[in-house]
């Protein structure tokens, strides 16, 4: 079990790391203006993301895809 959460952590470190990677101008460019959006704006966006995470997980796991 530990040995597949610490893959997924290193799968997630490797996709967050391709955009500063390959573009670092518009890798900032995408954090100053997350900085101008609201709180609100941020949790929702953080939401969808954990949403969409969770329905692939499922259709993973269950074998759709």
């Amino acid at each position: 079990m530990w040995q597949t959460i610490l893959i997924a952590i290193a799968l997630v470190l490797i996709i967050e790391g391709i955009m500063p990677f390959i573009s670092p101008h518009h890798c900032r460019k995408m954090m100053e203006a997350m900085t101008r959006c609201s709180d609100r704006a941020l949790r929702i966006m953080g939401l969808i993301a954990m949403l969409v995470g969770v329905v692939l997980m499922y259709l993973v796991h269950s074998g759709v895809i």
